[in-house]
C-alpha cells in the first residue's frame, strides 16, 4: 500500500468513526475491515467495508450488505446504487457517500403505521389556532439556500418557554411547504433563573438528518446564544450534497439569528 492511499484510508476511518460513533465498528484494524449500522423508520442495514491497499486512488472498497427484510431485487438495487457513487466519485474517499446513499432508501421507505397515522387527526389541529396567533412568538424567515436542486431555509424566534417552543414549531407546521419540508431540525436555548443563579434548558431534534440536530444546538453554545430557537427546513433535491449540508445548515442557523436580531455581539 502506498503511503498516499494509508493517509486518506486512516483520514477517513477517523472521520467516519467521528460521524457514526458507535454505529462505526472496526472489525480488523489490520484487514481494513469495518462494518457501519445504518438505521431508519425502523428498519437496518449493516454494511461491511474492505479498504483494499489501492483504494481510494485505484479501486473501490468491498462491500457487503446485510438485510434480512429486503427483498432479492432491493439488496441489487442498492449494491447498484452504491457502484454508481463510485464511479461518480473516482479516486476520492466514498464511504461516507454511500452510507448515506443506504440511509436515503431507507427513509424513502415507508413505515408500515404512516397509513394509520394518516386517519389519525394531527396533533396541530387540536390547538385553538387563535390562541395561537396571540401566543406565538414573532417568527423570522431566513433565506434560502440553494445547492444542487436542495434548498436549506432558517426560521428563528425569540422564545422564553416550553410553550413558546411548541407554539412556534405548530404555527411553522402550519405551512404547508414547511410541513412537507425533507427535514425539519431544530435546536434552542432557554435561560432560566434559578435561586442559585441561572440555568439553561437546551435540546435539539434531528428531524432523520442524523446529527444535524446536535451541530446546530453546539453552533447555539458557541454563540452563547440564549432565549433562541432556530429551525433549519431542508427540501432535498435528488444530489447528495456529501458533508456540505452541514455547512448549509450552520450558515443558515447563523443567518436567520442575525437576521431575527438575536445574535449576540
Amino acid at each position: 500500500m502506498d503511503s498516499d492511499n494509508l493517509t486518506k484510508q486512516i483520514d477517513e476511518v477517523e472521520a467516519l468513526c467521528s460521524i457514526y460513533e458507535d454505529d462505526f465498528i472496526t472489525e480488523s484494524a489490520e484487514s481494513r475491515c469495518y462494518s457501519i449500522r445504518v438505521k431508519e423508520n425502523n428498519n437496518e442495514v449493516l454494511l461491511s467495508v474492505t479498504m483494499p491497499p489501492d483504494y481510494p486512488t485505484l479501486s473501490p472498497p468491498k462491500f457487503e450488505i446485510s438485510a434480512p427484510w429486503m427483498s432479492r431485487k432491493m439488496k441489487e438495487d442498492l449494491h447498484r446504487g452504491l457502484d454508481e457513487v463510485y464511479l461518480e466519485n473516482i479516486g476520492e474517499s466514498v464511504i461516507y457517500q454511500c452510507v448515506e446513499k443506504i440511509r436515503e432508501l431507507l427513509l424513502s421507505i415507508k413505515p408500515p403505521e404512516v397509513e394509520k397515522k394518516k386517519q389519525i387527526k394531527p396533533v396541530e389541529q387540536e390547538i385553538d389556532l387563535t390562541q395561537l396567533e396571540i401566543n406565538c412568538p414573532e417568527i423570522i424567515h431566513g433565506e434560502v439556500i440553494i445547492d444542487r436542486k436542495s434548498s436549506f431555509q432558517g426560521h428563528a424566534a425569540e422564545v422564553h418557554s416550553l410553550d413558546d417552543i411548541n407554539a412556534v414549531l405548530a404555527k411553522l407546521k402550519q405551512n404547508k411547504k414547511i410541513l412537507n419540508a425533507t427535514h425539519n431540525m431544530y435546536a434552542y436555548r432557554i435561560e432560566k433563573k434559578a435561586s442559585k443563579g441561572t440555568t439553561v434548558l437546551q435540546d435539539c431534534d434531528d428531524d432523520g438528518e442524523t446529527h444535524a440536530g446536535g451541530r446546530m444546538l453546539h453552533l447555539l453554545q458557541i454563540l452563547d446564544q440564549k432565549n433562541t430557537l432556530v429551525v433549519v427546513s431542508r427540501w432535498y433535491g435528488g444530489i447528495q450534497l456529501g458533508p456540505d449540508r452541514f455547512r448549509h445548515i450552520n450558515n443558515a442557523t447563523r443567518q436567520v439569528i442575525q437576521q431575527a436580531g438575536l445574535l449576540k455581539k
